[in-house]
This record gives structure tokens, C-alpha cells and sequence, in this order.
């Protein structure tokens, strides 16, 4: 198995080809009987058609090949210091992340250290500014609590303000959190060190989805909000501005149908927490408890995201039931827009599974994960 990691991470960090790609070979892979290694020891002249790759990833596929013996090297060092490293296929891979981020978004690999069995356990993402105020600090005070008190974990992305506050609650109530990292796994030595007892105790496990020894940076932060919200069964909100990681995470969470609860701003609070509740979050008081929240004239009109319009909503609703072209939905729906228009539409949807084809074909997700037995 050992061997067959170095394989793994040679597909999982081959640069510029999207992780929807790289699960897609692997569910070739899978369903077919095959491995990884298989993959990589096939004849490269046929990837283009079998894997449906273009010529520059089938280059790029061949440069990672060519770097195994490196990647050899982290893994043997990796696992000799406690690292566990955690391919799609394994058992131990967090089945949430799996379920919520879909073949677009789940990372082929994923690095952690601690007790894994934390990764199957029920969770709670409490997320929100950096600068939070004080009574967002509180509300996620009082949010983590009650997680810790009903055994659920506290998802946390280890940044100043909210993230920070989440974790430090979750260990004084004696919880268990996931730390997600904004860097790889092997340049966290200082958190490893200041955490060290939690971590041999079960209570924290440290998780990351970049190439191990990668520095922290602005884009891997923000590359690591969808983890984060992935690993939640629930997410709470403390406090959010109009634009950066959390807003974006939020209005993703949305658009996904995903249960999002957010803080219900005081009167003169600046942030835009009433717009994420006028959107769809449900908003909660203090404690993290249900509550009533009047959506004033003035906050719809700063709302910035359109909400998905009744021709969205008919072609959505109709491709939960199949599987159909641009030209069909067209069709069969009677509605006042070009095929081409409702293509351009639907690869740009999160929601929607594209087939490919001539012409292409588009389903829901949702009827992909309720199909045959499939990895997603």
C-alpha cells in the first residue's frame, strides 16, 4: 500500500488539471477493477480517449509519473512521523467531505493526523470574520458548547477571530475538533507542539488537502473554506461581511441546499448577516437556537446574488427526474431560451452533473449519488 501512495499523490497534486478530472479517472478506475498504479503504467497514447484527456493534461500526467521516486520519499517520510494519508478510496476518508463536495470538489487526497475516527463522527463548522466582534466571539463560545455537550465536532480553519475562538471553546468543554489547515501538513510543527496532548488524547485531528510541505498562503486559505464547510453536517455563521471566504462559502452552501444558520444581527451591527438570512440561512439567537428574523425593505435591496429565477428553477426541478441535452430541456420545457443559453447555464451550476457526449447531456447530482454503487 505504501507503494501505491506515492501513486496517489503523483495524481492528486499534478498541477493545473482540476479535481474533477482527477475524480473522474478514479471512478474509471474503481468501477472497472483498476488501481492507481494501473493507471499510471498504461499506455499514455490511449489516455486521451480512454480517460477523455486533452494533450496538455496527458502531458502533465506523464511529468507527475516522472516524479514517483520523489513523491516515494514523502510518503516514507510522511508515514514514519505519524501522518496519515487518506486516498478517496479509503474506508478512513471523511464520508461527509465525500458526500458534500461531489466528484467537482472532493480532494483525491487527504492528510491528516490524530484520531481519524473523528472524521465519521457528527459536526458542527462555526465560522465568520476574523475581526469579529465580541458577541460574535460569545455566540461561537455558546455554538461550541452546546456541539462538545452533544458529542458533535467543531470544524475550525485555524484563523485569528472566529476559527480560533471555535477550537479554544471546543477543548475547554472538552470536545474534539478538526483543525483545517491553510498550508500542508508538514509545515505545522508549532500547532503540532502546542497541541500535543489534545492530539495524543483523540481530541483533535489536524487535516489538510495541500501538497504537504506547501507554506502558508492567501490562496491556499481560501482554497481551504470548502473543506471546512465540507466536513460540517451543520454550519453556523458568527458574523460575516458582504464579500471574502465566509460570504462565499455561505452563498455556495445556499445554492446547495445545505441547512446554514446564521447569528441574527443586532440594530446596529455592520455586517451582512441579514442578507445571508434574507437569502435562505436560517437565523438563530445568541445561543445558537432558532429564532425569528425580520427581513427589512433595506437589506433586500443591498442583496447583491440574484435568487435563481423561475426558467432556473423548471430546468433544475426537470433534470432531477433525467438525464437530457440543451435541446431537449428546451423543448420539452417550453421555455424562452436558446439552447445554447441553458448550456452555458448549466456548466456553470455546482448542482449539475455533465455527461459527456455530442451533443453534451446534463442530470442532477443528486441522481448520480442515488445510482449503482459509485465512490460519490
Amino acid at each position: 500500500m505504501d507503494k501505491e501512495l506515492s501513486y496517489w499523490l503523483a495524481l492528486a497534486h499534478t498541477p493545473k488539471v482540476k479535481t474533477k478530472k482527477k475524480n473522474e479517472i478514479i471512478v474509471k478506475l474503481f468501477e472497472s477493477g483498476n488501481s492507481i498504479m494501473d493507471f499510471f503504467h498504461s499506455d499514455y497514447s490511449n489516455w486521451d480517449k480512454k480517460y477523455d484527456l486533452t494533450e496538455s493534461e496527458v502531458e502533465l500526467f506523464k511529468g507527475a509519473f516522472n516524479e514517483l521516486s520523489n513523491y516515494a520519499f514523502l510518503v516514507e517520510d510522511l508515514l514514519e512521523q505519524g501522518y496519515n494519508i487518506l486516498p478517496i478510496t479509503s474506508k478512513d476518508y471523511s464520508p461527509i467531505l465525500k458526500k458534500n463536495l461531489g466528484r467537482s470538489q472532493a480532494p483525491p487526497v487527504i492528510y491528516t493526523k490524530g484520531n481519524l475516527q473523528i472524521l465519521k463522527e457528527k459536526s458542527v463548522a462555526i465560522v465568520g470574520s476574523r475581526k469579529a466582534n465580541d458577541v460574535s466571539l460569545e455566540f461561537t463560545d455558546n455554538v461550541a458548547k452546546n456541539a462538545s455537550k452533544d458529542y458533535k465536532v467543531v470544524v475550525s480553519g485555524f484563523a485569528k477571530g472566529v476559527d480560533k475562538q471555535a477550537l479554544d471553546s471546543a477543548l475547554k468543554y472538552k470536545g474534539q475538533s478538526i483543525i483545517v489547515l491553510p498550508q500542508g501538513i508538514a509545515t505545522f510543527n508549532s500547532g503540532f507542539k502546542k497541541y500535543y496532548k489534545e492530539i495524543i488524547d483523540g481530541d483533535v485531528l489536524v487535516l489538510s488537502t495541500f501538497y504537504p510541505k506547501a507554506p502558508w498562503s492567501v490562496q491556499l486559505a481560501m482554497a481551504r473554506n470548502p473543506i471546512i464547510y465540507g466536513l460540517a453536517s451543520e454550519i453556523y455563521v458568527a458574523e460575516s461581511s458582504e464579500k471574502g471566504g465566509t460570504w462565499s462559502g455561505v452563498i455556495d452552501g445556499l445554492r446547495k441546499g445545505r441547512a446554514i444558520y446564521v447569528r441574527k444581527p443586532n440594530a446596529r451591527e455592520r455586517n451582512a448577516n441579514g442578507i445571508l438570512i434574507s437569502k435562505g440561512a436560517k437565523a438563530v439567537d445568541q445561543k445558537g437556537n432558532s429564532t425569528n428574523y425580520e427581513i427589512s425593505t433595506e437589506s433586500n435591496k443591498i442583496v447583491s446574488e440574484p435568487e435563481l429565477n423561475g426558467i432556473e428553477e423548471k430546468i433544475i426541478e426537470f433534470l432531477k427526474k433525467g438525464t437530457f441535452d440543451s435541446k431537449s430541456i428546451v423543448d420539452k420545457l417550453n421555455i424562452d431560451w436558446s439552447a445554447s443559453k441553458v448550456t452555458a447555464y448549466l456548466k456553470k451550476n455546482s448542482e449539475i452533473e455533465i455527461l459527456k457526449g455530442k451533443p453534451l447531456k446534463f442530470t442532477h447530482k443528486s441522481r448520480i449519488s442515488d445510482g449503482q454503487t459509485t465512490l460519490f
